[in-house]
């Protein structure tokens, strides 16, 4: 019998790399993968056109499309996760040494609904004791999802992220909070540093005392496909784990990564965590699902506070 065919269009990173070799296959669906950086804008042309049958999807958009009830739903794969603390990034001379200081200064993003600005802001929030209304937030003004913001937001928009990193480097945005190096940053400008000394000791703790790693994107598909065909988020699932699996074997290699250090460092992170900070599964994950869902509501981005089994397919 024929595979039915889809297509998935997702990142590329080391875990993904078996699925863009066309190394993992499943004996009942041919998988067309189309390799698109968010840049590229996959978010926008899953959720706006429905262009493809899956992606790899902003978890901040996807929670915003359940709300309003758009024809998507996911697996508990997740394909991207990131800490905040080395994501925010200071002008050094705006006075700012902690995140208290922040406090009344000006604030950068990509996106107030994107994921890295949801997580930042609610771990500024929770984590730190800054409260989001008290930081004015300026953001190019272009979301995912449309929808409609809270009266107590301090808001400003900018005609794109270069003029942002312009005002940025300026001083007058005080800090920025994205999820790729702001390009003053990576060319070295010295007005630029990140917001903790240390990112990666603050982020270590934040993973003793949170118990996990963040989660950026989830893996979504078609409603309508999963009816016609309910054994796909069962395959979406274990292509996506098997693909892990034999990622993980490639790291037995000490130089299979262009990191110098890559091994040892992957053994030095093995040795931090008491669990596996990759799991996938609804299960493993449901503290850090439900503390994002927190997140998204309390910025006024769903109407209610959604929980992990309205968001994933069961599938532990």
């Amino acid at each position: 019998m024929a595979k039915t065919k889809i297509t998935l269009a997702l990142g590329s990173y080391d875990r993904h790399a078996p699925l863009l070799e066309g190394c993992i296959q499943h004996p009942e669906f041919e998988v067309e993968y189309i390799e698109l950086d968010p840049q590229q804008g996959r978010h926008e042309r899953f959720l706006q056109h429905f262009e493809f049958d899956a992606a790899e999807l902003s978890f901040s958009s996807y929670l915003i499309a359940v709300d309003q009830n758009l024809p998507v739903h996911a697996v508990p794969i997740f394909p991207r996760r990131l800490f905040s603390q080395s994501q925010m990034y200071k002008n050094v001379n705006c006075g700012i040494d902690a995140p208290k200081d922040l406090v009344g200064k000006r604030i950068g993003l990509s996106g107030y609904q994107n994921t890295l600005g949801v997580r930042a802001k609610g771990d500024l929030t929770h984590f730190y004791g800054v409260e989001r209304t008290t930081v004015t937030w300026i953001t190019p003004g272009k979301e995912v999802v449309d929808v409609e913001l809270p009266a107590d937001l301090r808001i400003e928009t900018r005609g794109s992220m270069a003029e942002i990193e312009r005002e940025f480097v300026d001083g007058k945005i005080h800090a920025m909070f994205v999820s790729r190096l702001p390009k003053p940053f990576r060319d070295g400008n010295k007005n630029l540093a990140r917001l903790f000394a240390d990112p990666q000791a603050e982020e270590e703790r934040y993973l003793r005392e949170e118990g996990y790693f963040p989660i950026m994107h989830v893996l979504a598909f078609k409603k309508e496909l999963a009816q016609q065909h309910p054994e796909l988020p069962r395959a979406l699932y274990e292509i996506f784990e098997q693909a892990r699996q034999r990622a993980t074997e490639r790291w037995v290699d000490p130089n299979w990564s262009m990191a110098m250090w890559g091994r040892r460092e992957l053994e030095r992170q093995n040795g931090l965590c008491s669990f596996d900070p990759w799991k996938n599964g609804l299960e493993a994950n449901r503290k850090n699902i439900e503390r994002f869902a927190l997140y998204s509501h309390e910025q006024g981005l769903t109407k209610r506070r959604l929980t992990p089994e309205e968001l994933f397919v069961a599938l532990d």
